[in-house]
């Protein structure tokens, strides 16, 4: 249960940017079931609006991003079967796959577990100098369920994300960077909600057909064979070429100002 009622997520607006924030301060945003059932919806429905062209998930004001799995969140006894049945079906952090729209992380403090997976599971990842980040199952009994494992590879590369599995280390966020983990390291910890908000505009204001296509291009190419990615690819380029969006390119350009895109 949230304090006074509050949402385990909460969405806002600035302008074709909406920020995400999880809302559990009192647990470090632990993950329970609000969480997992508010996230999906949140994204789904961000997804489906034509206004928004950016998301931004953000951990509040707390002491961290995300700190993983609610171990104290009551939850009925269950046999490692029923467990098994319940993963193979849709995971809730496969909502980030289903999400055409860019969705950038603002990672901050702590970023562990679940949490981390959920980082993993964006499309950029920035961080404050002060996030840390770990994948602790090993020495709970445990393995990553939420992407760990194989997004995670796909980022570092199979040799340092085994490391990194194995070990269960902390890294911080230079290292991070250091390693391919984030991308960008906001200046400081203040700063960092600004900065990705910014870097969200700068997405939004791009075209947007061409922002869905270039994600899908390089997300779904990363599982194909080079010849079906690059298949791929030129059927998402010959799809834009004759678009409004493509024109007015073209003409801002010539003018010299800058273009005025629709999503048309």
């Amino acid at each position: 249960m949230q304090p006074n009622g509050a949402e385990a997520i909460v969405v806002t607006r600035e302008g074709a940017v909406a920020v995400l924030t999880l809302n559990r301060p009192q647990r470090m945003n632990a993950i329970n079931n609000a969480i997992r059932g508010g996230l999906p919806d949140a994204l789904a429905a961000l997804d489906e609006d034509p206004e928004v062209r950016a998301i931004v998930i953000h951990g509040g004001e707390g002491r961290g991003f995300c700190v993983g799995a609610d171990i104290t969140e009551p939850r009925a006894p269950r046999s490692p079967v029923a467990v098994r049945r319940e993963m193979m079906g849709r995971a809730w952090v496969d909502s980030f796959d289903r999400c055409a729209t860019p969705v950038i992380a603002a990672v901050h403090g702590f970023c562990l577990g679940g949490g981390l997976e959920i980082a993993l599971a964006c499309d950029i990842r920035m961080a404050s100098p002060d996030a840390s980040f770990s994948l602790p199952e090993t020495g709970l009994g445990l393995i990553p369920g939420a992407g760990g494992t194989q997004r995670m590879h796909r980022i570092l590369g199979l040799g340092r994300t085994l490391d990194l599995l194995l070990t269960g280390d902390r890294i911080d966020a230079a290292e991070a960077h250091r390693i391919g983990l984030v991308t960008r390291l906001a200046k400081d910890r203040e700063s960092l909600l600004a900065e990705a908000v910014e870097l969200a505009a700068r997405i939004a204001a791009r075209a947007p057909a061409a922002t869905v296509y270039v994600k899908e291009a390089a997300r779904s190419g990363a599982d194909l064979h080079l010849a079906a990615g690059m298949a791929l690819e030129r059927s998402l380029f010959a799809l834009l070429s004759g678009t409004a969006d493509k024109t007015e390119a073209a003409a801002a350009f010539a003018e010299k100002r800058p273009p005025r895109f629709t999503g048309e």
